[in-house]
């Protein structure tokens, strides 16, 4: 065990949602114990409204029942203000609420902006088809409840700090925006894409926070004998023939084999049994039917994760619709994301039309070279093919087999450069010594060759200029910075194995009572560091 501080005598609010949340019970179990004041904030409209079920018997009723002296808040009620308040003959949005809202609190995003951190406000812009296309009295109306109660939960509460273990969703947003205008501390992941280290973000990983530039910035003065662990890292880093990060092992970004049929047809049986006992056995349907919006249909979900499965096993094996790399071709790289996901949604809003940005880059191309556009794994069977053939249509763009290497580094050595939203491959681009473009807020676009771009004039230069780049020391000042600000946790591992431990399916292992220190030691660093930012 670790002799990590244990904080004493302070109101700890955590946010909570769905699989994040199971790590959090351990921390706030312990953080009771020590006699502090805590409460758990479940923003998940589903998570907190359904009877007990697998869905929710390990987090939300894990918290309620199991944690004697917990604050429990939700949005349960606000739910069913949702539903009634649509219902009648007016309008229930209170648009000179909703006005005086944006101008206290969008120091981050207006709330149009702040809407598009939540999948179920933003179906025009993805392919899950179990969520509706919501209007805009539905989405002004989820807006001006979810303030009027996040607003609540401050001022009743009135917590010393926010502790959190995620980033996506609106509320998490709205959060955001209240605690900077209350200056109370958030303290949230921000993944650093080096090794397991993550550091504590107070603006809910939007933008890089200052203190992060700062300690950038000194790092950067230090001279090279003062960098040789970081220096000797990156420089065997060049020399490895995979790169993948191994935070990703065993989960779908590292997948390249085609699932089987007897797989599937496993996984099937398991998701019908899953959504037999949330809608049949613990009786969610009734109110699964109130709101589309708020708690997803069951057969739409069945019907799209089971044809996922199935068209991603097909273009995981020989098809026409994805290509071969052409040996010596001149060429830029452009992985696509997940979408919806978290780290564009809430990174850059601006840019989650991946067929635009195809498009944009597509003809800022030199003569000569084409665009190999990349698929993610995840989205093989999720995006819709029309999308594919729209992208196939551009002359000098090539859309290539997703698992023709089974790395990222044959991808990006072989390439002029990489553009990406805000995908990893650009930070891996860097320590192989090379140039790349992206267009949102990752904290490692501090090192020399990651140019952020806000205009899509300035594309044509910037691939102009892809190529090696000499930045062993700009990368190294990344590593220390990292090294300095962050701590080592395994975060998959930490909410597998929580999961088995709530559901009494495994003991506290030493290796994960270790995990929950450090989990402990990261918010302990996050809270020590707000209070020197804002000391006086």
């Amino acid at each position: 065990m670790s002799n990590t501080q244990c904080f004493k005598n302070k109101r700890i609010l955590f946010i909570c949602r769905e699989t994040y949340s199971k790590p959090l019970w351990f921390v706030a179990r312990d953080y009771l114990a020590a006699g502090n004041e805590v409460a758990a904030f479940f923003i998940m409209s589903s998570e907190c409204s359904y009877n007990k079920c697998y869905y929710n018997v390990n987090t939300y009723y894990r918290f309620k029942e199991e944690l004697p002296g917990l604050k429990l808040y939700d949005v349960r009620d606000i739910c069913e203000q949702y539903i009634e308040g649509l219902k009648g003959k007016e309008s229930p949005v209170d648009l000179a609420y909703l006005e005086q809202i944006e101008r206290d609190y969008s120091h981050f995003k207006n709330l149009n902006m702040q809407l598009m951190c939540s999948q179920e406000n933003t179906k025009h812009y993805h392919w899950r088809y179990y969520w509706k296309v919501t209007s805009y009295e539905e989405n002004m109306f989820w807006l001006q409840l979810n303030y009027q109660k996040i607003l609540s939960v401050f001022e009743e509460f009135r917590p010393d700090m926010i502790l959190d273990f995620d980033n996506a969703e609106l509320q998490r947003t709205i959060i955001n925006e209240v605690a900077y205008a209350k200056h109370v501390p958030y303290i949230t992941v921000e993944y650093s894409k080096f090794g397991y280290y993550k550091y504590p973000t107070f603006q809910n990983t939007i933008g890089i926070d200052d203190y992060v530039r700062r300690t950038y910035e000194k790092n950067l003065k230090k001279k090279p004998e003062e960098m040789a662990d970081s220096i000797a890292y990156i420089e065997d880093y060049r020399k490895k023939s995979t790169i993948m990060n191994k935070e990703f092992a065993g989960t779908v970004t590292a997948q390249y084999k085609r699932d089987s049929l007897f797989w599937i047809l496993r996984v099937m049986r398991g998701k019908i049994h899953y959504f037999w006992n949330m809608d049949i056995t613990a009786k969610n349907l009734k109110l699964k039917r109130k709101s589309r919006f708020l708690y997803a249909p069951s057969l739409p979900y069945i019907r799209h994760y089971l044809q996922t499965m199935l068209v991603k096993r097909k273009y995981m094996g020989k098809n026409k619709l994805f290509e071969a790399p052409v040996a010596g071709e001149d060429y830029v790289y452009m992985p696509l994301h997940l979408i919806p996901e978290s780290t564009v949604f809430v990174k850059a809003s601006y840019y989650v039309d991946e067929l635009n940005l195809i498009e944009q880059v597509s003809k800022s191309l030199p003569v000569g070279w084409k665009l190999y556009v990349k698929e993610h794994q995840a989205m093989l069977g999720e995006r819709g093919i029309d999308f594919y053939k729209k992208v196939r249509e551009l002359h000098n763009v090539r859309l290539v087999q997703v698992n023709h290497y089974q790395d990222p580094k044959p991808w990006i050595t072989g390439a002029k450069g990489v553009v990406t939203i805000v995908g990893t491959t650009a930070f891996e681009e860097a320590l192989m010594g090379r140039r790349s473009v992206i267009f949102g807020d990752v904290p490692f676009e501090l090192i020399d060759g990651i140019d952020k771009i806000s205009d899509f004039e300035e594309l044509p230069e910037k691939i102009r200029n892809f190529g090696e780049i000499d930045n062993i020391h700009s990368c190294a000042a990344y590593l220390e910075t990292i090294k300095e600000i962050g701590v080592e946790i395994d975060l998959f591992y930490l909410m597998d194995e929580a999961d088995k431990v709530l559901g009494k399916k495994a003991e506290e292992s030493d290796k994960f009572k270790e995990q929950i220190e450090r989990l402990k030691e990261f918010y302990d660093k996050g809270y020590s560091r707000y209070l020197e930012e804002h000391r006086g």
